[in-house]
């Protein structure tokens, strides 16, 4: 059994088809709902014991899962109902090298069910020690880029934490004595320090301190376009081409879906941005905010700011993602679409210099930290995913790595 076998999946696994639960029946609890995307929200009574393996059934088809609790799995989604005693990451691992999500597509099979599956036909090792020592390997790759992804939220959230305590709050340390921000100065506003009313914001900010128009702050802001996708030759070349999905969740965008070549690039070379760009989705799914790491370009649905002055590229980041998080919240509603005239009017409170210039001294450390992370992140699931097919295949086992 330490050979690969030739079976179908409907011999190793059973899948089942996940359970109604409209979002108006979730009850409060930490039992994660597992949708053909992924978490769609959280429940109080679990239907499958951890480990489980899903995958989208409408939706986001053929995408594979692996959960580590208890969970309940929703009706966009199969789930594994019975492992046969086989090793559940590594049936995980072999899915993903299915492509079912391409399946789909191919086939043009609207929906996918239990019946697609069951018969496909699969190379596997069916000895369930030699499945987890395969998948070992994988495995230890997974966990780093997790605990890198960890370390990096944390990070975030630090630097979040001392830009709510100098710009929310108005905390910063401030020497009274010179009337100036110093850094071992006191807590500006608890201490006394003066604020005045803002007519365009209706609140109070710091004495000195001026409301601006974005491109007042910064006004070099680019729109990205596309160029002509009927010309083929434009693609799929070294330069990253940045989209909505390549910014959500990361600060740092180091990888795009979608690269242009040189001659498809150079068809509308002002829509070039430079590396450490701020780049802000305004339609579709407004309010993502992330850093390019390299010369780049990005479609239509992105708004970019060149930053001039090193000072405000941090705090900009955190005041737009503020912005428009707090903007959703204030409306109930999904953001509106936003065109370049109305994002480069948003109104910004601007600091004094000397407050942005020792804010981002503060938070550079951890903002890099966070970059070689991702950076690392990268390297790690390109390493993983090339090892993924000959480790499935047989074509390299752990002896030999």
């Amino acid at each position: 059994m330490s050979k690969i076998s030739q079976t179908t999946l409907g011999d190793l696994i059973e899948f089942q088809r996940g359970y109604d639960l409209p979002k108006s029946e979730f009850k409060e609890g930490n039992v994660p709902v597992i949708s053909s995307n992924g978490i769609l929200g959280y429940h109080n009574e679990a239907k499958v014991k951890a480990p489980g393996i899903t995958i989208g059934r409408s939706g986001t088809v053929g995408l594979p899962h692996y959960i580590k609790v208890d969970y309940f799995p929703h009706n966009t989604a199969l789930f594994i109902k019975d492992f046969k005693g086989n090793f559940p990451k590594y049936i995980y691992y072999l899915i993903k090298t299915l492509r079912l999500n391409e399946f789909k597509s191919g086939s043009g099979v609207p929906t996918m069910n239990r019946n697609h599956l069951h018969p496909l036909k699969v190379n596997a090792y069916l000895d369930p020690k030699i499945q987890e020592k395969t998948t070992s390997v994988l495995s230890c790759l997974d966990s780093k880029i997790e605990l890198n992804n960890r370390i990096n939220a944390e990070l975030e959230a630090m630097a979040k934490t001392l830009y709510d305590y100098w710009f929310v709050q108005f905390d910063f340390p401030f020497d009274f004595a010179q009337g100036k921000p110093n850094a071992k100065g006191k807590p500006y506003k608890t201490s006394g320090g003066k604020m005045v009313w803002s007519e365009e914001l209706r609140r109070e900010i710091p004495e000195g301190w001026e409301v601006r128009k974005l491109e007042d702050v910064e006004n070099n802001i680019i729109t990205g376009k596309t160029p002509s996708t009927e010309n083929q030759s434009y693609f799929n070349g070294d330069i990253p081409f940045i989209c909505i999905g390549d910014v959500r969740g990361n600060m740092h965008i180091v990888d795009t879906e979608i690269k242009l070549t040189e001659e498809g690039a150079n068809t509308q070379k002002n829509k070039f941005i430079p590396k450490g760009s701020i780049c802000v989705t305004c339609i579709a799914t407004p309010g993502l905010v992330g850093f390019a790491t390299k010369d780049s370009q990005t479609n239509q649905q992105l708004n970019s700011i060149i930053c001039e002055k090193f000072e405000n590229q941090y705090y900009l980041y955190f005041y737009l993602t503020d912005y428009f998080k707090y903007a959703r919240a204030k409306t109930g509603n999904t953001f509106a679409n936003m065109n370049k005239g109305d994002f480069s009017s948003i109104l910004v409170v601007k600091p004094s210099k000397e407050v942005l210039i020792n804010f981002s001294e503060k938070v550079k450390p951890l903002v890099e930290i966070i970059l070689n992370n991702s950076l690392q992140n990268q390297q790690l699931a390109s390493l993983r995913d090339w090892l993924l097919p000959m480790l499935m295949n047989g074509q390299v086992k752990v002896s030999e790595l």
